[in-house]
């Protein structure tokens, strides 16, 4: 028996104890993280799922694990053996997690999760439907107490402060910002819990997620006060006095939930119900209102100001000289056969690193050799890697953090011949990134809309990639930040209909990946700015703020429209003239001319 399997077999024995029929483990913390810590890993702990998204499900008698297209062929392998259904999300036939528990929870049963790591809008629906089924929801205690014994401790790394000249508005702006839109909807409170929301507030930063430079914190903003729930230790007494400056006071983490027991009953609380978790909304007094809206936070952090732009700008100059250097590297590296897929990660970072202000990477860098590029978020390890050959494609897909702000780069590399089909399939994905930064359209419109300059040609082949084609990025933050999204599908990805704004930095990243054979994506990271306004429209396009040439030797020329390969050309002499200067010696100059030289 596998080592998962007896940890759920313990699992549903304290379910039994529990009278609960259903418990759920969603990959979350208690701030609805995208990436959480190593202490909120709990489903990756009983099912031995590694993905970054997924949510297991465990009943009586068995156990299910739903997770999206990223992830089909990775958690394939990693469920082996442990007794866990896959459940495909959004495959034909296969229900979504609340459809499966709509119709197999019995009347009169009961489901549980720790409310911690659910958002109130899951918690206000789970509690409706057991309810209509006059059964019970219990959220009032995590049961992997008392059975994960190892578990790892809450992280409390230091915090540190960003300087001003990097990310230009202080945190008195910043929260009088707050204020300004808490007034619109009349509310005396706002609670906050989002982390990077909360990062951006304060202009502090942290490392309590890997790659993710944030601070495991809450705040409540109050007209005369902001009150910063943290962990002992993490914030030095020269921090805690330049955030008193701004009338900011420091309370305890888990203090936030007894203290929201004390608000006025009178109160009006402006929160985020897709965001603030479960536990903490029960918390507040009955008598008070809640407004359920956007954290007014969110949308001000994706527009960049103009001194975050032009340092973003600085961070992938930065960017362009690491990975050119990386990619010289690995072709001229890769014939002598000592290149596997888990030692080029590393060689990634170490390019990256050599720069001072690179402070980490933005998330585990994806490296992958032929058929592991077909599951689009492989990573390696030192202990299960494949050996990159000199032939077909590596695809590494890869950022990092600068105190200028965050990168986020994937190029797929020939380290030896192609097929033709490669070259086809490779000449389709550029096509649809190329077609999308060179977008122009009228302010208004959003990332749903502009999704078919990017899948059209893939379209046209009867081809697609199941993954969305462009997310927001942080500035010195998560690399995936919303509210704005490039999804044709804005039912998953609401966030397609949000406008563009200018100063949104988003990904355009559309791939092709054929299972056992080979994977593909081309991304950039593009900026949103404003072109002329007449008498149509404020019309919008992007700057591409990613340096790096795309591999030639994989393109078929025809398969460009003229006006395509004119902007290729155009990009390939620009990263040449930005790059070449930076880099170190020769060899590598010489390979940079070869790798951005006019296609015809």
């Amino acid at each position: 028996m596998s080592e998962n399997r007896e940890r759920i077999l313990k699992l549903q024995e304290k379910m039994q104890e529990l009278n609960i029929d259903m418990y759920l483990v969603p990959t979350a913390d208690f701030h609805q993280s995208e990436y959480v810590g190593d202490y909120f890993k709990a489903r990756k702990w009983l099912s031995g799922f590694s993905g970054s998204a997924g949510t297991l499900l465990v009943t009586d008698d068995q156990a299910y694990l739903w997770t999206d297209g990223r992830y089909f062929i990775q958690a394939a392998k990693e469920l082996e053996d442990t007794g866990v259904t896959l459940m495909k999300m959004r495959e034909p036939g296969v229900p979504t997690v609340d459809e499966f528990l709509e119709m197999n929870l019995a009347k009169g049963s009961c489901l549980a999760c720790d409310g911690r790591v659910i958002s109130v809008s899951q918690g206000k629906a789970y509690k409706k439907m057991m309810e209509d089924k006059e059964g019970r929801f219990y959220c009032q205690e995590d049961l992997l107490d008392g059975i994960w014994n190892d578990r790892p401790e809450l992280s409390k790394e230091p915090a540190y402060l960003v300087d001003i000249k990097y990310v230009g508005i202080s945190r008195e702006e910043k929260i009088e910002m707050v204020r300004r839109a808490m007034k619109k909807y009349e509310a005396d409170v706002h609670i906050l819990s989002s982390l990077d929301d909360i990062a951006w507030l304060l202009n502090i930063r942290g490392n309590d997620i890997i790659y993710n430079p944030v601070v495991l914190s809450y705040v409540i903003v109050k007209a005369d006060e902001v009150t910063f729930y943290v962990q002992d230790g993490v914030v030095s007494d020269e921090i805690k006095n330049e955030l008193e400056k701004a009338g900011v006071v420091l309370r305890p983490y888990f203090a936030i939930y007894e203290e929201v027991k004390t608000l006025a009953k009178d109160s009006k609380i402006l929160l985020d119900e897709g965001v603030v978790n479960y536990t903490l909304f029960e918390n507040l007094p009955e008598e008070v209102t809640t407004v359920n809206a956007m954290n007014p936070t969110k949308p001000a952090k994706a527009m960049k100001n103009a001194v975050e732009m032009e340092n973003e700008r600085i961070a992938h100059i930065k960017d362009a000289r690491a990975m050119c250097r990386f990619i010289y590297w690995l072709k001229k590296t890769v014939p002598e056969g000592t290149v596997d897929e888990y030692n080029a990660a590393e060689k990634s970072r170490e390019f990256r690193e050599e720069d001072k202000d690179c402070l980490d990477l933005s998330f585990e860098t994806i490296c992958a050799y032929g058929s592991n590029a077909a599951m689009c978020h492989y990573a390696p390890s030192k202990e299960d890697c494949a050996k990159v050959e000199s032939k077909g494609f590596f695809l590494i897909d890869s950022g990092g953090q600068y105190w200028q702000g965050t990168t986020d780069i994937t190029r797929t590399i020939a380290v030896g011949p192609l097929s033709e089909e490669e070259k086809k399939h490779f000449t389709l994905v550029l096509k649809g990134n190329i077609r999308l930064a060179m977008a122009k359209f009228p302010y208004g419109v959003g990332g749903a809309h502009l999704d078919i300059l990017a899948r059209g040609a893939l379209w046209d082949a009867g081809l697609d990639f199941n993954h969305g084609t462009g997310h927001g990025v942080g500035y010195l933050l998560n690399v995936h930040e919303g509210p704005q999204n490039i999804n044709w599908n804005s039912g998953i990805r609401p966030g397609g209909m949000i406008p563009l704004e200018e100063g949104v930095l988003i990904s355009d990243e559309p791939g092709l990946y054929l299972e056992g054979k080979y994977g593909i994506r081309c991304e950039n990271l593009l900026m949103c700015k404003k072109a002329e306004k007449n008498d149509y429209a404020q019309f919008m396009n992007f700057e591409v703020v990613t340096l790096v040439p795309f591999e030639r030797e994989a393109i078929i020329p025809e398969l460009l429209g003229e006006t395509e390969l004119k902007w290729l050309n155009e990009y390939h002499k620009h990263v040449y003239e930005v790059v070449e200067p930076l880099l170190e010696n020769k060899e590598e100059k010489e390979w940079l001319k070869e790798a951005t030289a006019e296609i015809k």
